[in-house]
């Protein structure tokens, strides 16, 4: 797991907030591509960049992405 090192975008932080109020499923393992309320999310990089920063999480096959505690904690800061 690794940290972010730049900041936070708006469309970041606003899919942490979709991932916190369960509106998030991925495809799969290693944050694969993120489905914000059953449609795909334009940005097809945002759940590995988020996964790999450690600020999300998911499991081995498609289901709910969760929020870590970094990331939760990232979210209250905001």
């Amino acid at each position: 797991m690794t940290t972010m090192s730049t900041a936070l975008t708006h469309r970041d932080r606003a899919v942490l907030r979709a991932v916190a109020a369960g509106r998030c499923t991925t495809t799969g393992c290693s944050g694969g591509s993120l489905t914000v309320d059953g449609l795909a999310f334009c940005d097809q990089f945002a759940g590995p960049r988020l996964t790999s920063a450690g600020l999300i999480t998911t499991g081995p096959r498609p289901g709910p992405a969760r929020l870590t505690s970094a990331g939760r904690a990232l979210l209250e800061a905001a």
